[in-house]
């Protein structure tokens, strides 16, 4: 019996996981090899759950609570949520995201302080500051070759060790943490600016805007350049199968 249900808790865990990516050979022996990508929905359906857990549904709480009690509730009900998520899964035995983990720590970090201050205006500037400082931990980590984009690979799309071992997908993911590195900053300067322009209830809802318009194009450019990068080391990469035109269209 509890072998079964360590069964059903395992085969549970996993469920909604991508395979991890990894090159395969040609059935025909052709040089080089394979990589086949996830499909498209299959990949939004493993990161949404990701996404909507450690950043939409706090801030969607947040801004909710904030309209009817006010800012000290909305601090308590935005970490609240986030306590509950990492709770969740450490109950269930269920891997625990980076972006769910670093985005508690932060999260922590700056009610304690808003909540002492009572100050709204330090609540949404503290992750502007960090936002500045990770974007320099990217820089550095890229300078070193040690490219800290790689830890949160498995958030999204894990990877066969083998192929993170490779030196040309090292030397991407360097690439890559500097493009994140120069979004963040950019993003940062657009918070900034609408932070001492706009009201509270507008700047919850502007920044989303800017910063999820902002990812959604890194997130295409990340993806394009990897697809690229395959593609001229000899790889032959393949779509899963429903993948949009959309998608297809970076492997020309």
């Amino acid at each position: 019996m509890g072998r079964k249900g360590n069964a059903v808790q395992d085969s549970g865990s996993c469920r909604g996981e991508l395979p991890r990516l990894t090159i395969s050979a040609h059935a025909c022996g052709k040089s080089g090899g394979i990589l086949k990508m996830p499909a498209p929905r299959a990949a939004l359906r493993h990161a949404i759950p990701v996404v909507l857990e450690a950043i939409i549904a706090p801030l969607a709480l947040f801004y909710l609570v904030l309209m009817l009690w006010g800012f000290r509730g909305a601090l308590i009900a935005a970490l609240g949520w986030s306590f509950l998520a990492l709770a969740r899964r450490l109950h269930r035995g269920e891997r625990i995201s980076m972006l769910l983990l670093l985005g508690t720590l932060l999260l922590t970090l700056r009610t304690t302080v808003s909540f002492i201050t009572g100050s709204a205006f330090l609540y949404f500037a503290q992750p502007t500051a960090g936002t500045i400082i990770i974007a320099f931990v990217l820089f550095g980590s890229a300078v070193l070759g040690r490219p800290f984009t790689q830890r949160f690979a498995g958030d999204f799309c894990p990877m066969d060790p083998e192929l993170l071992a490779r030196p040309l997908v090292q030397r991407f993911f360097v690439r890559i943490s500097v493009l994140w590195a120069t979004v963040l900053l950019v993003n940062a300067g657009f918070v900034l600016w609408l932070l001492v322009t706009s009201s509270l209830h507008a700047f919850v809802l502007e920044r989303a805007a800017v910063t999820y318009s902002l990812t959604a194009c890194a997130i295409y450019l990340s993806i394009r350049q990897f697809v690229v990068m395959m593609r001229g080391d000899g790889i032959t990469v393949q779509w899963g199968a429903g993948s949009d035109a959309a998608l297809l269209a970076l492997e020309a």
